[in-house]
């Protein structure tokens, strides 16, 4: 059973890789399962040009269509055909805990409403929706309550979770909100899913940053590995941070200090620890927040960030060191993304494994959006 696959707000290709990774899984009646792209869509050309060299593996993909989100014609199954499964990561800008958090009110805060319109069109049997831990707080808490109402009364049951991607298995420390939902006939008729238990908890068995960028060791020649040059003065500056440290070190000497009177950010020129996980890999900010190597004195390659993001070395990024950057820190981590959909495909095969209780947080706020309680009730 081949599931055909749909996505919005596609990426390079991290929920695409992700659910290509994923299976076959095998049920009890011999059948195999897995997903199939059949379309998706992004507004960034850089974006749409990673995904067709690697996920669709055809630079000319008329599937992967380059538009903003507004203008694709949902609905429309000459150019969108029906799908049974749909993945989108909807943009994740205005719900950051970095920002001014405008939610629901901000540019891109509302383009989820396009995934809710793929939802009512095509009724696919299961979707996957991705953001950013602090949708939960966003609009003080009632952007994802309206977010979680709609999708349900789309027709489906709701599994959200809080999802700390350094426990399946991604060298870095990277928490994100995954809803999955399986259509409510289906639901109905058994078939549930459930958050697949950790594969990597802490604080046994995760994988290190040292371990991420050293075995096997990076190829000078790798694509997207062009080494970061600095000045004399961060060069300095970097050499008196040690590892897990950052630019705020006592150790550092005046002349290479930086002059900033506000709020000092723990990520400015913060260096990893070999020893643990990686902090989380960002896609945007200006100097001082590229990540920095714990021995090298300077800040990693995009093939670096690349790995610690679990994207392979053979995955090529379209565009330029800028557009690269912030690909990769805006992709869900493969590896990490795999295990969702590998669970997903067990639950619509009717195979059993291993899993945890949902986020209970999470599951008060499905609550709240089922208007099961109220808003004003204490947590």
């Amino acid at each position: 059973m081949k599931l055909k696959k749909g996505e919005l707000f596609c990426g390079p290709g991290g929920l695409g890789l992700a659910a290509k990774k994923a299976g076959p899984v095998i049920d009890d009646n011999g059948e195999e399962w897995s997903f199939e792209h059949v379309w998706a869509n992004d507004y960034d050309k850089d974006s749409c040009d990673s995904y067709k060299r690697n996920i669709s593996g055809d630079y000319k993909d008329p599937t992967v269509i380059n538009s903003p989100v507004e203008d694709l014609p949902i609905g429309d199954r000459s150019i969108l055909e029906d799908i049974d499964c749909f993945a989108f990561g909807f943009p994740c800008n205005d719900h950051s805990q970095v920002g001014e958090r405008l939610g629901l009110n901000g540019e891109f805060g509302p383009l989820y409403t396009y995934g809710v319109s793929v939802l009512h069109h095509y009724k696919p049997k299961c979707f996957v929706a991705e953001n950013v831990s602090g949708l939960r707080s966003s609009n003080e808490g009632r952007a994802f309550v309206k977010i979680l109402s709609e999708l349900e009364e789309c027709g489906y049951q709701l599994t959200p979770h809080l999802y700390k991607f350094e426990e399946y298995g991604v060298p870095q420390a990277r928490h994100r909100i995954i809803i999955v939902g399986i259509r409510d006939d289906l639901h109905n008729q058994g078939f549930q899913f459930k958050v697949p238990a950790p594969t990597t908890p802490y604080p046994k068995n995760q994988i290190t940053s040292y371990k991420a960028l050293t075995d096997p060791p990076i190829m000078e020649y790798t694509p997207n590995h062009e080494i970061p040059v600095h000045s004399d003065r961060v060069k300095g500056m970097l050499k008196h941070i040690p590892a897990g440290g950052n630019a705020w070190n006592s150790e550092i000497p005046e002349e290479y200090q930086l002059n900033v009177s506000k709020a000092r950010m723990s990520s400015i020129y913060r260096k990893l620890r070999p020893d643990k996980p990686a902090y989380t890999v960002t896609g945007s900010g200006g100097g001082g927040t590229h990540m920095y190597h714990w021995d090298e004195d300077r800040a990693l390659t995009n093939r670096e960030r690349a790995r610690l993001q679990t994207f392979p070395d053979d995955f090529i990024f379209s565009g330029g060191k800028q557009s690269v950057r912030r690909q990769i820190g805006m992709a869900v981590p493969p590896d990490g993304g795999c295990h969702v959909f590998e669970a997903l495909l067990r639950s619509l095969a009717g195979i059993e494994y291993e899993n945890v209780q949902p986020d209970p947080k999470l599951q008060l706020d499905y609550l709240k959006s089922k208007k099961l309680i109220t808003m004003n009730e204490v947590e």
